[in-house]
């Protein structure tokens, strides 16, 4: 296949360096990238001063179908003409994150105490909630095998970034790459597993791929690191700005609600 009409999935699950792999990627070999909003973004923009272990089921639903939108539309306008693309995640990302908070509970990423009270207020819901999940992967399934070409995906190497800001736990981390790697091998797509530093996996990505290089992988890895640290700094100021300082009683109004 030339480089027309690859449209390249950099997968993996959450602090697995997706993010930081593909934009880099992109600026090595200048294919355009696909940038779907990040969780905590769209938290700024939805729901103002939420904290994500607060987060009702119909919140994060309105979350994830933000996020998918967001991302079709990208890759939409990408793919005329038979253009090529770079993507930093999937649908079927979109897909894992939901269906695995289905079997494990709403929010993974909340305290203990906080888990049991929702996973309590959950249990009425679920039947509803795995259907949905069931339908909402039937739907990524078919994007998915018409509109990738290649996967790259990243393993969980090391632990989850510690800045507080990832809403899940190591459990369910394990959980979703495993869904991930599954769901793209079941739909005959190839995959290419890639580790090792973001020099090492742009550089491994380059050859299984036959992509052209326009710039040096370390000088692209730097600028995406840049430009990275810039948006999260960012959202990091939006969040800091829209911090409500909760009392007990109306943080209690949001952990007793589904």
């Amino acid at each position: 296949m030339t480089l027309t009409g690859k449209r390249i999935v950099i997968s993996g699950t959450y602090s697995t360096g997706k993010t930081t792999t593909a934009t880099a990627l992109s600026k090595a070999t200048g294919v355009p990238l696909v940038r779907a909003l990040s969780a905590r973004e769209i938290l700024t923009s939805l729901y103002p001063g939420r904290k994500f272990q607060h987060m009702s089921a119909e919140e994060l639903l309105a979350l994830g179908l933000r996020r998918l939108g967001e991302r079709l539309r990208a890759e939409t306008e990408l793919r005329v003409d038979g253009g090529s693309f770079i993507s930093d995640g999937s649908v079927l990302n979109e897909w894992a994150y939901a269906a695995v908070r289905t079997r494990i509970g709403i929010n993974p990423g909340a305290p203990i105490s906080q888990q049991i009270i929702k996973g309590a207020l959950t249990i009425p819901s679920l039947p509803f909630l795995r259907r949905y999940a069931n339908a909402y992967g039937v739907m990524a399934r078919l994007h998915t095998r018409e509109s990738y070409t290649d996967v790259v995906h990243l393993p969980i190497e090391f632990d989850m970034n510690p800045d507080g800001h990832r809403p899940v736990s190591e459990r369910y981390r394990r959980m979703s790459d495993r869904d991930l790697l599954h769901e793209f091998q079941m739909l005959d797509l190839p995959v290419h597993t890639v580790s090792g530093t973001i020099e090492h996996r742009v550089e491994t990505a380059i050859r299984a791929l036959d992509l052209p290089q326009v710039r040096s992988i370390p000088d692209a890895v730097e600028a995406a690191r840049t430009e990275i640290a810039a948006s999260r700094e960012e959202v990091a100021r939006r969040i800091l700005e829209q911090d409500p300082k909760l009392s007990l009683r109306q943080k209690a109004a949001l952990i007793f609600r589904f």
